[in-house]
Formats: structure tokens, C-alpha cells, sequence
């Protein structure tokens, strides 16, 4: 089966995306992704959509994209690594590009308090899993090693 091989979208995606499903697909075509390229194309778009109040169309394209996304991890990537603990704190603020300054403000500490969290000599309180497992909606389980 020949891979169709996609460039990275060089244009922006619009400051106000598309309410319409024909617009949506006019932004950016469904199709099942083959290479990295396309990957990083439509998680693009989802990260763009995600975590806004959506509309039924948006929702319904939304959900397509992350069924070709998934279908495209198990079959390429496959399972993730296991994180837990200050591994996957670490991971969640890179993901949610945060630096230990955002962290501190998350949880309502002094700096020096976030960066010693991250440096693993001090340890998350309740009230930390608390605002964390809110910011991020995993569960508390994640951040006891």
C-alpha cells in the first residue's frame, strides 16, 4: 500500500475556528493518518479544539480526529509509558507547555516551593493532588508513586 506522505501545514490555524462541519473539513480534510506528518497535522487541530465549549458539529469532528488519532497511536506508537509520581507532574506541565512559575501558581505556593517539587525534595501535599487532579483531570493516583 503506497503512504501518502503530507507536509506540515505551514499556515496558522485561524484565530476563531470554524463553527460549521463543511468548514471544518475545508480547514483541515479527515483522512487516515499514515505518517508522523499527518499525526502532528490533526493533533494540531485537536489540541485547537479541545477544552473549548464546542457545538455538535465541532464535537462530531472533534471525536473523528480522535479516533483516527488513537487508531494512528496503536498502531505506530503503541502504549505509553507508564508515569507516575514526579515523572508525570514533569510530564503534564510540558505537555501544558507550564513552566515551575505556573506550577507555583497552580497551587498557590511561593516559586521555591514548585521548584523544589519538581526536584523531588519536597512532596506534593493533599491540597497539591487536589488542585492538580482539577487542573488536569486525572486521577490523584497518578501523582503517588
Amino acid at each position: 500500500m503506497e503512504k501518502h506522505l503530507m507536509k506540515k501545514t505551514s499556515t496558522t490555524l485561524p484565530a476563531k475556528l470554524p463553527v460549521r462541519y463543511a468548514d471544518l473539513i475545508a480547514m483541515h480534510v479527515p483522512r487516515p493518518l499514515h505518517d508522523r506528518t499527518a499525526y502532528d497535522n490533526t493533533v494540531e487541530i485537536t489540541d485547537a479544539l479541545a477544552g473549548h465549549k464546542l457545538n455538535a458539529d465541532q464535537e462530531d469532528y472533534l471525536e473523528l480526529l480522535s479516533q483516527l488519532i488513537e487508531t494512528y497511536e496503536t498502531e505506530h506508537l503503541g502504549p505509553p509509558p507508564e508515569l507516575k509520581g514526579l515523572k508525570a507532574l514533569k510530564f503534564l506541565l510540558e505537555e501544558n507547555q507550564m513552566t515551575g512559575d505556573d506550577l507555583a501558581a497552580l497551587l498557590v505556593v511561593e516559586r521555591s516551593t514548585a521548584y523544589k517539587l519538581l526536584k523531588g525534595t519536597r512532596n506534593l501535599t493533599t491540597d497539591h493532588i487536589r488542585r492538580l487532579t482539577g487542573r488536569f483531570k486525572v486521577s490523584a493516583e497518578l501523582f503517588i508513586a
